[in-house]
């Protein structure tokens, strides 16, 4: 399909995924306008049965939507209400790593981001680089090291379709500090800290090796994963703001044997979850105030 920009700004594509999910919404008329996006890491997905008066919907029939094959990724689409707050999460996400290009990978972003999203809240499981760091700890991303080496999206699409990633917007910063702030006050009030730190994003799908994990430590990185880059770089790129949290499912320990599964990652984000949903419907529901 064309990603000719058509007469509502939007390219085809995008259009033709929104006109079929306001098919399928509840009282659309005027078509439903989510103030927050969220995206759902591996394992995080349960986070969105929190969500009320939900819709939810397949990406497999959503138009131009990749569909995810990783477990952990239910491949929804959830439209409801948070924390008092219109919005709409993903449910899983698609990554590079499953042959998509970072337009496709990002397209299921693209689509929040035409439904008006006035913030991207995103999410991941990662391995821990810093020792300071536990397995369950979540972190509050900052900043980011980007060795994926497919995060850019071609010019033409940056009117009509997606954006070109910029120097400019990483020297403003990617991750919004006014935000970061709030979560750092609102996990307090729960009862815990948000440490802060630094996101490598690699390809993947293979896990890193010892001597990755020591290499990735000297260029200055706190934790490593496989996906969260793409997705935060066209948010800024639109000029929304970021907030990003990374559930460290296992420490490094480069001098010690020691095989990371998929599994684990799935249980350490599970305990995660008791801490991230309360915060996020902490958050939300103080927006407006």
């Amino acid at each position: 399909m064309s990603n000719t920009p058509n007469r509502f700004g939007l390219d085809a594509s995008v259009h033709a995924a929104l006109s079929w999910i306001h098919e399928r919404v509840p009282g659309c008329i005027p078509p439903f306008a989510p103030r927050v996006g969220i995206v759902l890491g591996s394992g995080l997905g349960p986070l969105a049965d929190a969500i009320t008066d939900s819709v939810r919907l397949d990406y497999a029939e959503i138009p131009g939507f990749p569909v995810s094959h990783v477990s952990g990724h239910a491949g929804k689409l959830v439209i409801g209400k948070l924390g008092g707050q219109p919005v709409v999460a993903m449910q899983g996400r698609s990554h590079l790593y499953e042959g998509n290009s970072a337009t496709k990978a990002t397209f299921p972003v693209r689509t929040m981001l035409a439904m008006g999203i006035e913030l991207l809240i995103v999410s991941n499981a990662s391995g821990g680089i810093n020792p300071r760091f536990h397995s369950g700890d979540i972190v509050l991303i900052d900043s980011h090291i980007d060795l994926m080496f497919r995060t850019a999206i071609s010019p033409d699409e940056a009117s009509g379709g997606s954006a070109v990633f910029g120097v400019p917007h990483r020297s403003r910063g990617i991750y919004a500090q006014d935000w970061m702030r709030r979560a750092e006050t609102c996990a307090m009030e729960l009862g815990f800290s948000l440490p802060r730190g630094t996101y490598l994003a690699t390809l993947g799908p293979n896990y890193e090796t010892r001597a990755e994990y020591r290499a990735f430590a000297r260029l200055g990185a706190d934790m490593v994963g496989m996906s969260t880059v793409p997705e935060t770089m066209l948010a800024a790129q639109r000029g929304i703001p970021v907030l990003a949290f990374s559930i460290v499912t296992n420490v490094a320990t480069p001098d010690i044997p020691k095989k990371t599964e998929h599994a684990e990652v799935l249980d350490w984000t599970r305990m995660a979850q008791q801490r991230l949903v309360p915060l996020i419907e902490t958050m939300l529901a103080k927006i407006d105030a």
